[in-house]
This record gives structure tokens, sequence and C-alpha cells, in this order.
């Protein structure tokens, strides 16, 4: 029985918004045992806390040891690949609880890394203090890059965004960990245990999850709840294995 990973915003909800849709199919897995996971690029949440949001919006049975993000991802790409305990953040407590966890001293002096995740109440002056510490030889390290993320009445800017925008500013590069690059499918599939061959990538973002999967040679179910739809295929030249309007065209799938 092969693994399902979800994508969580556009694909199980849009903000704090269920995905009737997404509910039902989860139900079906949960029923037929079908195994299942979420890899998500938003960094803000804890595990504990993308269970929560579930739970409130009216999923079942959800615990935090399903969950992998890209704060998990970040802080251990960067344990792997650089020196330095040493690091400043822009996030909320999903970048927090990842870089203790991976042992780095939270500092908010001379720092070894600057960590930019997703944090909607940052302002002016945090970004200026950021700025600071990588023109004075901290590293950069972008939790992901999604350009935007889906809500309820629309969208918003995604972290990319903003790590565009440290990236012009100190004329500097981010490694790419997060989707749609394959550092954090790695990760994530050590994580849990998987191998690529025995899963299959469920998402609505081409750009990412889609993406993600192409790069990484594994199979992949593109949903039209969240950020694209089938118009934007061709646009984009990102073709998915699968395409479904919503999760409850997967019910008869079979996934062995």
């Amino acid at each position: 029985m092969k693994t399902l990973i979800f994508d969580l915003d556009g694909t199980m909800y849009r903000g704090s918004s269920i995905i009737e849709s997404a509910r039902i199919f989860l139900e079906h897995c949960q029923s037929k045992q079908i195994p299942f996971v979420f890899l998500t690029n938003n960094s803000m949440r804890t595990r504990q806390e993308n269970a929560d949001h579930m739970l409130r919006m009216g999923y079942q049975n959800i615990s935090k040891d399903l969950f992998y993000n890209s704060a998990m991802a970040s802080c251990q790409y960067v344990r792997r690949h650089y020196t330095g305990d040493k690091a400043y953040y822009i996030g909320q407590e999903g970048m927090r609880e990842a870089l203790l966890e991976e042992g780095f001293v939270i500092t908010k002096n001379d720092p070894d890394f600057v960590f930019v995740g997703l944090d909607k109440t940052a302002d002016y002056a945090s970004y200026s203090k950021a700025l600071e510490f990588l023109l004075n030889g901290a590293k950069l390290i972008g939790t992901n890059k999604d350009r935007i993320l889906a809500k309820p009445e629309g969208f918003e800017l995604g972290n990319g965004s903003i790590v565009k925008m440290f990236e012009y500013a100190i004329d500097a590069k981010s490694p790419d960990i997060s989707k749609p690059y394959t550092p954090i499918l790695d990760l994530c599939l050590e994580y849990f245990h998987l191998k690529k061959e025995d899963v299959i990538l469920i998402g609505d973002n081409l750009e990412t999850d889609i993406l993600l999967g192409k790069n990484a040679g594994v199979k992949t179910v593109f949903v039209q709840t969240g950020v694209h739809t089938k118009d934007d295929i061709q646009r984009l030249h990102i073709e998915p294995d699968r395409v479904v309007e919503d999760l409850t065209d997967c019910l008869d799938f079979s996934f062995e």
C-alpha cells in the first residue's frame, strides 16, 4: 500500500476554512487503513499546532506525529551542510520549535544563521534587524519559497516573496531546501522511514507540490482546491500524473 503525502494549505484547508471534500477523503483513508502523512512548506505552526488546527476545523484522529514541515527540514539541512550553532529567526512557534529540537542557540547577537519563516506579524523593524545580521556575515536560510498562499477569500503573500526580498537586499541566495526542491522530501522520507517508490504526493500547487514530485521522480495527484487549476498546467509546463477537481474524485483510486 502506498503512503499518501498530503500538502496542507489549499489541499486540506484554505486558511481556517476546511475543504469538505478533503475531510471526506481523509476519513475514507482512515477507514480503509490507507497510510498518510502531511508535508507542508508552512513553517509557522508546530506539529501539535498543525494537528490542533485541523481538529478544530472538523478533522478526526489527527496527531502531531503525522506532520513534517519546512522549518524542520531547514534546521536539519543546515545541520548537515554548515557549521555554527547560533540562529536568529523570523517566524512563529513552528520555527522556534524546530531550531530548539536541532540544538540551535537562539540569539539576537552575532548569529551564524538567519532563518526566515513566515510570520504574518513581522514588521519593517524585524526585517531590518535580520538584514543587519546578514550584512555582517550570517547565512540566509529561507524555510521555503512559496510565492503565494491560498486563503478563504483569495490569496496572500507566501514566505518565498519575503525570502526573495532578503536575497535581493544582500545579493546572495538562500539554499533551496523545501518544495519544489528535493531536500525536504529526502528528509521527510527519512523522518517517516519511507522510500520514494512507496509514496504518492498530493497537492494543489503545481509549482511546489507537483514540481517536487517531478524533480524527485515521485507520482503526483494534483487537486484543484487551492492555488492552481488545470488551466495552469500548460502555462507552467508542469504535468501531474493525475488531475482531480477535489479529493472525493480519489475515493475509487487504488493506491497499491
